[in-house]
């Protein structure tokens, strides 16, 4: 669990484990601890996490601690959210975001 925002945190180590494999559709934050506008979001993907997490799990993974992840995934900025379904990313999104806009443009994958 991170410090920083409350969700839970993977790593290149078990990313596979945690998002791959993993038997609901996860959101992944691409975060880093400098970023302004990831701290912004957090609040809003621990609402989300709460509301539907019986639908989407939500975690995040630090890109500087993890570069092998943030590499294999083509990510260039931060925050980026990707939307990983049945172990493959299904939408990809780059900025923060109200709640609102973020869970409609969820709707479709929960």
């Amino acid at each position: 669990m991170s410090v920083l925002s409350g969700l839970a945190e993977v790593t290149d180590a078990d990313f596979a484990a945690e998002v791959i494999d993993a038997g609901l559709p996860v959101l992944v934050q691409f975060t880093a601890e400098w970023c302004g506008p990831c701290r912004q979001l957090a609040p809003v993907l621990r609402d989300i996490a709460r509301e539907v997490g019986d639908r989407l799990k939500v975690v995040q993974l630090d890109v500087d601690r993890n570069p092998v992840t943030t590499i294999a995934y083509g990510v260039l900025a931060t925050p980026t959210l990707m939307v990983f379904r049945g172990g493959e990313p299904v939408r990809s999104m780059v900025g923060a975001r109200a709640r609102r806009r973020l869970l409609e443009e969820l709707a479709d994958l929960l």
